[in-house]
């Protein structure tokens, strides 16, 4: 159970955008209400589980930030920690065929455009083909450049990484580049995001009205 205490609750309307500290308290509240008499997840409509993730984001938010605060004991920051894996069980979780459907899509394009993927990033990037010291020296970069924006959070393609590695090699190298390729790669960076926003954008519009 959640004792809240009773303190003056400024804001009145449902939660959206940003979530700041002061909105903590309004936070843990109105999830309180939220789960009142509810059981299960699947007991609570669609539009008031949209509100229950905010309001679950809000507080992991500030839970977040407390754990930032010097002179936490040991045991307020396990509590914090637990608390906030609670939560990301909640709002992080994927459904079972989610994760099967990502897998399978990412196999099969793995399957079917491995081959000019190898090709592009040994052979085209450089005017000379790749080395075996360059292919060593392009991995642990990018093996590196991965393992840290993964503990600090940071979002990244591995594909960009790895590249960018390549054409550091031929560069170093003084094997020169293919400019054409470059051209290409960079042009797919640039138009990535806003291809993939209109794309997962418009089909959960889709979503919405036919599912």
């Amino acid at each position: 159970l959640i004792d809240v205490p009773t303190v003056p609750i400024v804001m009145t309307a449902p939660l959206t955008g940003k979530c700041e500290t002061k909105d903590t308290m309004y936070a843990i509240t109105s999830l309180v209400k939220h789960l009142e008499g509810v059981a299960r997840y699947s007991d609570i409509n669609v539009d008031d589980r949209r509100q229950v993730r905010r309001l679950l984001l809000c507080i992991d938010d500030t839970a977040k930030k407390v754990l930032k605060v010097d002179g936490l004991s040991a045991k307020d920051k396990s509590d914090i920690n637990a608390l906030r894996k609670d939560i990301t069980a909640t709002t992080e979780y994927a459904p079972m065929w989610a994760i099967i459907l990502v897998a399978l899509a990412l196999g099969f394009g793995t399957m079917t455009g491995w081959r000019r993927v190898v090709v592009t990033v040994g052979e085209k990037i450089g005017r000379q083909g790749m080395t075996y010291s360059q292919g060593m020296a392009a991995q642990i970069t990018a093996a590196s450049a991965i393992g840290i924006a993964s503990v600090t959070g940071m979002p990244v393609s591995t594909t960009h990484i790895l590249s960018s590695a390549v054409a550091g090699t031929m560069v170093a190298n003084k094997s020169g580049l293919q400019w054409s390729t470059i051209r290409t790669i960079l042009s797919a960076w640039v138009l990535t995001l806003p291809a993939t926003m209109a794309l997962s954008g418009g089909l959960y519009w889709l979503f919405l009205k036919f599912v």
